[in-house]
């Protein structure tokens, strides 16, 4: 898939202040253009018919309508990719669910450098956005599964997500049984966000769903989702995984990152481990996923198809890390025939 060199981007907030920030910010990049911005839904709507955007940002509290019901009214008729910019809000888990391809949370104003990392991000998710595919149609269509055999407590399941991870997350996570082995996940996601994360899958699912913390041992039906500015690592201790959580540099640009992860996995449980690499801009995991399948791990990777933006499974795939790539509704099915055939 071939990147845009110009991406026309729409700016929505009904903050003059950050409005002009970002457009400012994001403007600095050479690949994009802010074609317009816009203080509230009925603003950007006009907007979008005159300059037809590649890319919309979208702050989620916004005058008059709110930016979870704007996002859900636009999309079935302008399929635009949206990135939604909030306060920390559980909200943003709603406009994902709701079509935007991702969210990023807004900088400490007071702080030149969180406005810098922030403004380096944003321009990133941008570029990932222009490419990404807008999917409504496969909300919820994954179906329940049902323990058929015995499967083995000693597997251990490692997943990887960035773009578009969120829901991708959610609805494979859905259609799993609660008599799983431990399930640990690195999704690239801002701190605080990633507990709300956790604690909206474990209000949903029949798994248990927390966001990991420094010694947590992996027990089998329970999901740890790696927080969002430390990398998670698993020891093995006797028959058990132990988990490491832990602050260091990023690794290809992320913490947590999920070649962090990937790598432990691989030199801790070997042939014991399942790896899968969901959508999501970059490489990260796509190194660490070939560790564990040249340690014995059975992979598997989303498809180009299901995916938001197909970068990890790609990289994972061309280096040979992916030993099966499936659609996002295939994945459950045949981890469950994994675990079962001993």
């Amino acid at each position: 898939m071939g990147s845009k060199t110009n991406i026309k981007v729409l700016v929505v907030d009904d903050s003059l202040v950050f409005r002009e920030g970002l457009a400012r910010g994001i403007s600095s990049d050479p690949e994009i253009t802010v074609v317009a911005k816009a203080v509230d839904r009925y603003d950007a709507k006009d907007k979008i018919l005159k300059f037809k955007p590649d890319v919309m940002t979208c702050d989620v509290e916004m005058p008059k309508m709110n930016g979870v019901e704007f996002i859900r009214q636009l999309l079935p008729q302008y399929k635009i990719p949206i990135i939604v910019v909030s306060s920390v809000n559980e909200a943003v888990f709603d406009a994902l669910n709701a079509g935007a391809v991702d969210f990023i949370a807004k900088p400490k104003i007071s702080s030149s450098s969180d406005i810098e990392d922030f403004i380096n991000v944003i321009i990133q998710k941008i570029k990932a956005a222009a490419n990404a595919k807008i999917n409504l149609d496969n909300k919820n269509s994954l179906k329940n599964l049902d323990i058929v055999k015995p499967v083995d407590y000693n597997k251990i399941v490692a997943i990887g997500a960035s773009t578009g991870g969120t829901e991708a997350l959610s609805s494979l996570l859905s259609s799993l049984p609660p008599t799983m082995p431990g399930i640990v996940i690195v999704q690239h996601i801002p701190p605080l966000f990633s507990k709300m994360f956790a604690d909206r899958l474990n209000s949903q699912l029949p798994l248990t769903v927390k966001e990991a913390e420094n010694g947590d041992y992996i027990e089998p039906g329970k999901v740890y989702i790696a927080p969002g500015d430390k990398h998670m690592s698993i020891k093995k201790i006797g028959k058990r995984y132990k988990i490491n959580v832990f602050p260091g540099e990023r690794v290809n640009g992320h913490c947590p990152s999920v070649d962090v992860l990937f790598e432990s996995v691989a030199k801790e449980a070997g042939k014991d481990a399942i790896g899968i690499i969901l959508t999501g801009m970059g490489q990260d995991g796509a190194r660490g996923l070939l560790k564990m399948r040249q340690n014995g791990a059975r992979t598997i990777g989303q498809n180009e198809a299901t995916c938001v933006v197909y970068g990890m499974p790609k990289v994972a795939y061309d280096i040979g890390g992916v030993e099966t790539q499936l659609g996002l509704n295939e994945i459950p099915g045949h981890l469950m025939k994994i675990l079962e055939d001993k």
